[in-house]
């Protein structure tokens, strides 16, 4: 059914949504391979722990949004630039272990206090007995492991709740206890989804219908499956092709898969950075603690208008005037703010030289300085994030500054010129800096210039051999460039699978990439061409220990 709508909304898209972004894709010569049937050798699997967003939406999607959530009790670790890959390799320090067991009994306590205790007790407060108990535990359990607990873990829980209760002569507050074992168990914080032999193949490990249900809600909504998607769990359905696409289906059509599915992009862009954006004020007199957040909703809101509202062509997101702006982004971007109150869409004028992504505070903010701009920054960004190209660190012990303006060297890229002298620093920052200076038309928070320090700008450069005139041009280059669809692609990969590809897992990702360029580069059938390939369905072998 997704393919279909895909198919059908294809030619409109590149008509109509896609006319302002100059895009025009040309079919393949010969049709893509289908990534659900590409060779793919699965690594051993991840145990992720719960990011934090992902151990707070848990807490609210089980018990409800009026549950106060501690902060993060152990904070995420970054790999490869996602919070996805660096939850496996996380671990819990002692300081941690202390941490959760002192959020699990102030959430427990909430759940059970005398305002919620009624919604969550499966019987009577003043008539909880074993069977209550037990069934307490066998509800939110299943919930929170995201699986069915096994007797003998029920009885060990309600064990525990049973005894603690005697001893408190206190039902409901022997529950506590129970509770609380349940949200410290290794069971809830980590995601341990090993696989099973798939009976059709010994030979190889695929998920069980429980893990499928997990991977699926965390990859769509980032959270705790609910409990449509356990019932088809239980049900066998999420190891068929069928099953597994009809739910995916619906999960995406659900609004949770808004939030959820742009974590991929928070993630990938680095965009939670924003939050805390950091420039100096006598620099930027413009800068107030609203840019960064009100810079992060407005790309969110591109991207959620692109992906979800109109299943558009996600080149655009490099390349169109289009975008979301409150009254703070009009005035730095020099524009009538489209609304009194929050954000609306607004078409930048060409003149403004902004364009897509690029032209956002997001990017131009959060890859400069406190004090100044960035060509080296700026251009790493498009290399390593846009395009997935490695630029190698700078040689130990060189010199990394770039020269202070003087009466001969005013702009940055006289000043890079002059770096650019030293041999040990040219190899890299040829690298980056051709880009970033096509940047330095907008200042280190985003506002447009034609000068630097009173000498005019030269924006020109290419990418790799192909020339261009400004940041406008660089916008259309790198829209084109394959590398872009490749690396929305290892994004995808990488987030959904917790791991960062190899050399021979890049054959998968390069199928998903030609998948997505041939179907217009719509971003949802990327994600479904995803979720029904291998490298989320199939498990490597079991480490030893695991």
């Amino acid at each position: 059914m997704f393919r279909l709508l895909l198919a059908a909304t294809a030619l409109g898209a590149v008509l109509v949504g896609c006319a302002a972004d100059e895009i025009t894709a040309e079919p393949p010569v010969e049709p893509p391979a289908d990534p659900a049937t590409a060779e793919f050798e699965p690594r051993p699997p991840p145990i992720p722990r719960l990011t934090g967003a992902q151990y707070a939406r848990s807490i609210s999607a089980v018990f409800g949004d009026d549950i106060v959530v501690p902060p993060s009790p152990e904070p995420d670790v970054r790999e490869g630039g996602l919070l996805a890959v660096g939850a496996g390799v996380s671990t819990l320090s002692p300081r941690g272990v202390e941490n959760f067991e002192r959020a699990a009994y102030a959430i427990a306590g909430q759940v059970l206090d005398t305002e919620r205790r009624a919604r969550h007790l499966p019987c009577d407060a003043a008539e909880v007995d074993r069977s209550c108990v037990e069934a307490f535990v066998a509800i939110h359990g299943r919930r929170l492991w995201r699986r069915p607990l096994t007797p003998d873990e029920v009885v060990a829980i309600a064990d525990l709740a049973n005894a603690a209760g005697e001893t408190l002569g206190d039902a409901v507050g022997g529950l506590e206890f129970g509770l609380a074992a349940l949200l410290q168990s290794p069971n809830f914080l980590f995601r341990r989804e090993v696989g099973e032999p798939d009976p059709e193949d010994t030979s190889r490990r695929r998920f069980t219908d429980y893990e499928m249900a997990s991977r699926l809600s965390f990859l769509l909504w980032n959270v705790t499956p609910d409990d449509a998607l356990l019932d088809a769990a239980e049900a066998g359905e999420l190891t068929t092709d069928a099953g597994l696409r009809a739910h995916a289906e619906r999960m995406y059509a659900d609004p949770r898969a808004r939030e959820g599915v742009l974590r991929i992009f928070v993630e990938w862009l680095g965009l939670d950075d924003l939050d805390a954006l950091n420039k100096d004020t006598a620099v930027f007199t413009a800068m107030s603690p609203e840019v960064g957040p009100a810079a992060r909703a407005e790309t969110i809101a591109v991207i959620e208008d692109l992906v979800f509202t109109r299943d558009a062509d996600f080149r655009g997101f490099i390349t169109a005037r289009e975008t979301f702006v409150d009254r703070k982004l009009a005035a730095l971007y020099g524009v009538r703010a489209p609304a009194r109150d929050g954000f609306a869409r607004v078409e930048l004028p060409p003149e403004s030289g902004r364009r897509g992504f690029l032209g956002q505070v997001s990017f131009l903010a959060l890859n400069s300085h406190p004090t100044s701009t960035s060509a080296t920054l700026r251009g790493k960004f498009v290399r390593e994030k846009l395009l997935c190209q490695i630029v190698p660190p700078p040689p130990s012990g060189v010199d990394t500054s770039i020269p202070e303006p003087s009466g001969t060297t005013r702009t940055l890229r006289e000043r890079v010129a002059e770096h650019l002298t030293n041999p040990a620093c040219k190899g890299c920052h040829v690298l980056t800096d051709n880009i970033g200076l096509a940047f330095e038309t907008f200042d280190g928070l985003g506002v447009a210039r034609t000068t630097d320090n009173g000498a005019p700008i030269d924006p020109t450069g290419d990418l790799d051999g192909l020339r261009f005139a400004d940041a406008d041009g660089l916008a259309d280059l790198i829209a084109a460039d394959p590398g872009f669809g490749f690396c929305v692609a290892r994004h995808v990969f990488r987030y959904g699978t917790g791991t960062l590809d190899e050399s021979d897992q890049e054959t998968l990702v390069q199928t998903l990439a030609d998948r997505f360029a041939a179907d217009g580069h719509r971003f949802g059938g990327l994600l479904f061409d995803f979720i029904l390939s291998p490298a989320f369905r199939e498990a490597g072998a079991i480490e030893e220990g695991a």
